[in-house]
């Protein structure tokens, strides 16, 4: 049983709790992006025995999510408008240990994050 709360773009939720689940097109997309993540990422990682693969937060995290691979995101620095961007730690499954580590030695050599400034902040 599902409890679907309604939100602003709740439709796709509601089309897909009126589905039976998956039919035989979407079981062989599945196969089909699992087939093409052994054969592109997890063969790239394991050939050049990498601990993690670095990118911009959004080159990467659609590769991984297809993969069921583990990813994490912190800040990498600001644009010219003062907005933060993120650089992304990507590796494959059971890498998490890894993947937190390098993630927070980046964090703690660069010092990049800047606490937002709550002056300004309204309740």
């Amino acid at each position: 049983m599902f409890i679907v709360i309604h939100f602003v773009g709740s439709g796709l939720l509601l089309e897909a709790e009126a589905t039976n689940g998956i039919g035989n097109a979407e079981k062989a997309a599945l196969v089909n992006l699992g087939k093409l993540s052994k054969n592109g990422f997890e063969k790239l990682v394991m050939k050049k025995r990498l601990d993690a693969v670095v990118a911009p937060s959004e080159a990467v995290s659609t590769l991984l999510a297809i993969a069921g691979s583990p990813g994490v995101v912190v800040p990498a620095g600001y644009n010219k408008d003062g907005v933060p961007f993120g650089i992304f730690f990507g590796g494959l499954r059971g890498s998490e240990p890894k993947l937190i580590e390098t993630a927070y030695g980046f964090e703690q050599a660069t010092m990049i994050r800047k606490p937002p400034s709550l002056k300004n902040f309204k309740i």
